[in-house]
């Protein structure tokens, strides 16, 4: 049997800032290690099956084969307890400290390693997100200097890129040898760049090209010839190139567009970009990908802050999810909608660069776990939409186990979300 996902999320990011100084875990921030078991029960009480969440590499990885699972051993248990179905995300734009930062040619070897030993562990979990929002990952710690290893360049952000995808390839491969059925949920960020002048549309098309690298790299497509001459030009070789194109795992993947009033650009004609605002839509951007990849999609983040009026995220939300209707009615098969995260955030609006304890009104709930006006929303959607869209359209279902006791799970059978 197999349903619609709806879902949300523990925000779990956990880069470092301040020359690697600082660490942003957003799960210490927003108090989620010390009311998870809270957490858990408001997903149940906002009707999502669904969740996207993972245990804190840096807590968790503690060294090569070294592990402290005590918080995905209670946190894992209570999901399956309340039946709610992981979508586990193992690398949340940080790395333990051992390993540094996505320049470390080690870091790929042991992420798959690490990614073995969760499976082994929890066997019965099917979803996983190995690597989340692989393009971001790379522009913010490499490029634009914002986290981690802080450099801005096209050879320190080809290196990042090139570790980083390799790292979910090895991950996917490792996980399907424990769990041959597991599917993966690519959560990558949808972006389109707009040129404000004629003189940048030369600048504007290379970003488009730039945007689809890692999830070309990762499901084995071959890119264009000037995309191909950047990344030989920025350090990757022939043979890590091969590499890719060797590795193809499409048929056990879902494509994860996130999108948010962030991911378009202006582009001026120096290539500097400044936010356009919502000009296309996640409708018109996620149909640029399915063309592209041909794979089924999962709108796999989005969310809005609660402004002055009180209404904003909750328009946002209908907007949303009236894009996710469109796609699906011109025929991409969607298979999931989610809105991150569960709770609100910390220092999103500096993008975590800047520590200043702002709580930023993104959640279905607050930080004191008061419902938001999203949140009523987001849970009367589930209920108005769950039964209806799994009757509608094969397109929109995908073979998940759903959880059924702690002792298992019968094969071939579930429950709705």
């Amino acid at each position: 049997m197999t349903y619609f996902m709806f879902a949300t999320g523990i925000e779990n990011s956990n880069p470092t800032i301040e020359g690697g100084r600082v660490r942003r875990d957003q799960m210490e921030e927003c108090g989620h290690y010390a009311r998870w078991k809270e957490d858990l029960a408001l997903v149940a009480e906002t009707g999502c099956g669904f969740l996207r969440i993972g245990p804190p590499i840096h807590r968790t990885l503690l060294g090569p084969g070294r592990h402290d699972w005590d918080y995905a051993d209670q946190v894992f248990a209570e999901m399956r307890r309340l039946k709610i179905v992981p979508i586990v995300d193992l690398c949340h734009f940080g790395l333990p400290d051992w390993l540094g930062d996505f320049q470390n040619p080690d870091f790929p070897a042991a992420f798959a390693e690490y990614a073995r030993a969760f499976a082994e562990r929890f066997p019965w979990v099917q979803l996983y997100t190995p690597v989340n929002e692989m393009y971001i990952t790379a522009i913010f710690s490499a490029r634009y200097g914002w986290w981690n290893e802080q450099l801005r360049s096209d050879r320190g952000f080809v290196t990042a890129l090139k570790h980083i995808v390799r790292a979910n390839v090895l991950a996917m491969e490792a996980i399907l040898e424990v769990r041959p059925d597991a599917l993966f949920i690519q959560s990558e960020s949808s972006e389109y760049y707009h040129a404000d002048s004629p003189a940048a549309i030369g600048p504007a098309e290379v970003m488009n090209a730039e945007r689809f690298l890692s999830l070309d790299l990762n499901y084995g497509i071959r890119v264009s010839s000037e995309m191909y001459d950047y990344l030989l030009d920025n350090g990757m070789t022939r043979e890590e190139y091969r590499f890719f194109m060797s590795h193809r795992l499409k048929r056990w993947c879902i494509m994860g567009n996130d999108y948010y009033v962030t991911n378009e650009h202006l582009v001026s004609p120096d290539g500097r970009t400044r936010a356009s605002g919502e000009v296309f839509g996640y409708a018109t951007i996620t149909r640029q990908y399915y063309d592209r990849y041909r794979m089924p999609v999962m709108h796999t983040e989005t969310n809005l802050q609660e402004g002055p009026r009180g209404d904003e995220a909750v328009q946002w939300l209908w907007k949303q999810w009236a894009n996710v209707l469109r796609v699906r009615n011109d025929g991409v098969p969607v298979v999931g909608f989610t809105w991150f995260s569960l709770i609100d955030q910390v220092d999103w609006d500096t993008a975590l660069r800047e520590r200043n304890g702002r709580q930023n009104p993104l959640g279905l709930y607050d930080l004191d776990r008061k419902v938001r006006k999203v949140g009523l929303a987001y849970r009367k959607l589930i209920s108005d939409w769950r039964d209806v869209l799994p009757a509608q359209s094969l397109c929109l279902q995908v073979p998940v186990h759903m959880l059924r006791d702690p002792d298992g799970w019968p094969e071939g059978e579930g429950r709705e979300c």
